[in-house]
């Protein structure tokens, strides 16, 4: 009895077998597995980010093209205009012209212009930018000059219905009438307009813009119109049509506007300022590249592997995301987000190098490396969001996209220097823990003869440890989930 006593007794005090160099330990398999995988999925996303392709008669293009990324004005070309609110003195001045600029959008939107710009600058003033358009002149004439209109019946010179009345006027054509332009009214101006119609039969009513004397149309009311639908006659072409049309709709705004500013800018400029910055880019990234793998070496290599797929993420979000208009602001954003990102990894791999020299295993320095480096990262990266965000609220134009394009990128480059950084680095530290020389890393004056995995055996222990503890938990949670279960319930009566 006591001798098998005391062999329960030295089971339990014995001193744990030293684990196995990390070199050793490690399944480099698996990893070479993992990397490998990796290394695929990167080159899949290269290949949908940059290579044109077609799959039967469908023609696939790559996230970097126009036609994937919506391109603004300066780099599409196309025209701008800028208009001044006269009636600055009314009620509810700021909704009116967030309604009118509204209307402006919606106006641009229906007639086939869906990628138009149409924001306010300053308080009084609305900018309206449509890229990509062969005939600027025509965007003129669509949104015409903004001011009041109404609609008067010449017997009398009442004003039947004013533009706030009209809900929509579009052109069209009708097989009895040929090219004709449709009116839809609210229901205050279906009322006045049946009214009006009905006591008025084959009289006139004309159509007046601002103060003018001179009516843009004076059509001869056929019949009674109760439904609030009406179409006006008479025109010779579809384009005569859709500019009465347009005309009237200037009309429909909150505010009086005036145009204070016009030009056209030439898609030429755009495509040759697309081209040097994609050349910029394309150079920056390379030598940011080289600089890594210079100074960090493999730290370096995973690092780049990193800002790769970095770079597919950021074109696919700019693809996808359907407000994400690139401009040449735009591009600066990439620019400047891309170098956040490499910021990020050269935080972390200083702090490695930092924690090598004072001791630690490359295990070790790696796992302290990016914990004590989280917090620096996070903390620089929300001062960018919290910017860029004010600049999306209160920024117009080239601003906002500026903004937009430094705010999806800061976001990306986060997941990237934070989790796939981390992933391909410990990869890298698995396949080769030992050889301080691959990683650029130095030691201390006082650790010089400490070799580069002397302490991995206790971080893995450690490591297994946590596991264990963890597993325990887990189980101990589950024996009294499973405990609760099992108890009787004790309300009720007895038996």
């Amino acid at each position: 009895m006591d001798e098998k006593n005391s062999l329960v007794e030295s089971a339990a005090t014995q001193t744990p077998t030293p684990a196995t160099p990390t070199h050793k330990a490690i399944k480099k398999k698996s990893t070479i597995v993992k990397l490998v995988l990796i290394g695929v999925a990167l080159l899949i996303g290269m290949i949908f980010a940059f290579v044109p392709m077609q799959f039967g008669l469908t023609n696939y293009h790559p996230f970097l093209s126009a036609e994937s990324i919506s391109l603004g004005l300066d780099l599409k070309g196309g025209v701008y205009a800028v208009y001044q609110a006269t009636n600055t003195d009314t009620d509810n001045f700021e909704t009116k012209m967030e309604g009118t600029r509204s209307a402006l959008q919606s106006m641009l939107s229906d007639k086939g212009y869906t990628e138009a710009t149409i924001v306010r600058e300053g308080d009084s003033r609305i900018r309206v930018e449509v890229p990509d358009v062969d005939d600027p002149s025509e965007i003129l004439r669509i949104i015409g000059q903004p001011t009041s209109v109404r609609f008067v019946l010449d017997e009398s010179g009442e004003t039947v219905i004013t533009g706030e009345n009209v809900v929509n006027a579009d052109a069209g054509y009708d097989a009895q009438s040929g090219y004709v332009v449709r009116l839809v009214l609210d229901a205050e101006g279906r009322k006045k307009f049946a009214d009006a119609t009905a006591a008025n039969i084959d009289k006139t009513m004309s159509i007046y813009l601002g103060d003018s004397e001179k009516p843009i149309s004076s059509p001869t009311i056929n019949s009674a119109i109760p439904n609030g639908e009406a179409i006006i006659t008479g025109f010779a072409s579809y384009e005569d049509a859709q500019e009465r049309a347009g005309q009237i709709m200037s009309g429909t705004f909150d505010v009086s506007l005036e145009l204070k500013e016009s030009n056209t800018i030439s898609p030429t400029l755009g495509e040759n300022a697309m081209f040097y910055g994609l050349i910029a880019g394309v150079v920056g990234f390379v030598l940011v590249i080289a600089f890594l793998c210079a100074v960090y070496r493999l730290l370096g290599v995973a690092a780049s592997f990193a800002l790769l797929i970095y770079l597919v993420l950021y074109l696919f979000f700019l693809a996808a995301l359907p407000w994400v208009q690139l401009t040449l602001p735009g591009i600066a954003g990439i620019l400047l987000s891309i170098g956040m990102a490499v910021d990020a990894n050269i935080v972390i791999f200083e702090r490695i190098k930092d924690e090598y020299r004072e001791g630690k295993s490359i295990m070790a320095a790696y796992h302290a490396g990016f914990k004590k480096a989280l917090f620096a990262i996070l903390d620089s990266n929300v001062t960018t969001v919290i910017a860029c965000i004010l600049l999306m609220l209160l920024g117009t134009g080239s601003v906002g996209g500026f903004a937009l394009t430094l705010l999806v990128g800061v976001i990306i480059s986060l997941f990237t220097a934070l989790v796939v950084s981390r992933l391909i680095v410990k990869y890298f530290i698995n396949l080769n823990s030992y050889n301080a020389k691959l990683y650029n890393l130095k030691r201390g004056k006082n650790y010089v003869g400490l070799s580069a995995d002397a302490t991995d055996s206790a971080i893995l222990a450690e490591m297994e440890r946590e596991a264990a503890k963890k597993e325990e938990a887990k189980q101990e949670k589950e024996r009294a989930k499973q405990a609760r279960k099992l108890k009787p319930d004790n309300g009720g009566e007895s038996a």
